[in-house]
């Protein structure tokens, strides 16, 4: 007999949100290696690096002395002030720490926003291609993504004119991307003044997903909070801290805003991991930060083999990477069907990449991503293979 939920289903909004194909393509990469074959994994957007062993230290640290218990909903007093020092020490910015909210990953912090933000039938308008999950955290309130398609004209971004042209009754935003994922593309402090402008004029919020900051290399990657203090800014210890599996980031809100996210996070979180909290604050010691430094030449070294070794092979690429550590290309040259591109690339070739199926709708089947989240010597065995294989 049936269960209760094969004969019921799931909610109408679960229906409606895709998988995360990324997630699949690991799972199987990680399949294929477990049973001995080599496998290139330039899909996951998760630094190779190790988490650095000062923050590892303060995390062990923390569990021997016994500081295992809840902390407050709004995270860390001591943790929330280490921020604000390092918007002053690396933005010249003066952000009160109770403006501050810490967060499980910068997802928690989309989630709390989505629901403070938006109601039923609302939406925010978002770059396509962009990063997929969020527009499915809005569908989770009843909102909804409003993709707008954008190209290398704008380096695959956002613009004062485009949140005009797009902007419905139904909109409450704007959500930004810098530096963007999937394409590396940075927002420029005049950029980033003319969409806050706009937004305001419009009396619409506006959000900037700013988790790649510190892994910046061409420009200066400025923050929106330089020209728009009440904007929304979220934020992890994930990318350039690479915090990834300690599941921690924040958020920073205009102060009228901080008591409703303080309400919704003690009832979705109650808190944040106390450990990783306590590992967190030595992320912005010198002796860290120097270590984070170097691993971001790293990745700097990796997009410069990677970027003209893929042209040369026949990847379109219109827009240089300006930060994070990802190559969107259009592989048209190649294929009209990503997932199955990169299916095949993966059963046959031993080449772990994401679909740009994953990133919206826009030419999304003639483009794939590549991350450079693994080593120098990985990424010549890649392009080897992919030389046999396309040519």
């Amino acid at each position: 007999m049936p269960s209760v939920f094969e004969r019921r289903g799931s909610a109408a909004r679960v229906r409606e949100i895709e998988p995360f194909r990324v997630v699949e393509i690991l799972a199987r990469a990680r399949a294929l290696a477990a049973a001995g074959r080599d496998v290139v994994h330039m899909a996951a957007g998760e630094p190779d690096f190790a988490t650095a062993a000062p923050i590892v230290e303060a995390g062990r640290a923390a569990l021997a002395r016994g500081a295992t218990h809840y902390s407050e909903a709004a995270g860390l007093p001591a943790l929330r002030e280490a921020l604000s020092a390092y918007y002053q020490r690396d933005y010249g910015l003066d952000i009160d720490p109770g403006r501050i909210v810490i967060t499980p990953g910068a997802s928690g912090a989309l989630l709390l926003l989505s629901a403070l933000l938006l109601n039923p039938g609302e939406s925010l308008l978002m770059s396509d291609p962009g990063y997929p999950c969020n527009r499915h955290f809005l569908r989770l309130v009843e909102g909804r993504g409003q993709l707008v398609p954008v190209g290398p004209q704008t380096r695959y971004q956002l613009t004062g004119e485009l949140l005009e042209r797009h902007w419905r009754e139904h909109t409450a935003g704007a959500l930004l991307a810098s530096p963007a994922n999937p394409t590396g593309s940075v927002l420029r402090r005049e950029e980033l003044a003319t969409l806050a402008a706009t937004a305001r004029a419009r009396g619409g919020y506006l959000l900037v997903d700013e988790i790649y900051h510190g892994l910046g290399y061409d420009v200066a990657t400025p923050s929106v909070l330089e020209v728009d203090p009440d904007a929304f800014v979220i934020n992890s210890f994930s990318k350039y801290f690479g915090m990834t599996g300690w599941r921690l980031g924040w958020l920073v809100a205009p102060a009228a805003a901080v008591p409703e996210l303080e309400k919704l996070a003690q009832n979705l979180f109650i808190s944040m991991s106390t450990m990783a909290q306590h590992a967190a604050l030595a992320c912005f010691e010198p002796a860290t930060r120097a270590i984070l430094d170097e691993r971001r030449e790293a990745f700097r070294a990796r997009r410069d083999f990677l970027l003209p070794a893929l042209r040369e092979l026949g990847f379109e690429v219109p827009c240089t990477p300006e930060g994070a550590f990802y190559i969107y290309a259009n592989a048209g040259r190649f294929t009209d069907d990503s997932q199955a591109f990169c299916l095949q690339l993966l059963e046959e070739h031993g080449l772990a990449l994401t679909p740009g199926l994953d990133f919206g709708r826009q030419r999304a089947n003639e483009h794939v991503r590549f991350s450079y989240t693994t080593s120098l010597e990985r990424l010549e065995e890649a392009v080897a293979r992919l030389a046999g294989v396309l040519r």
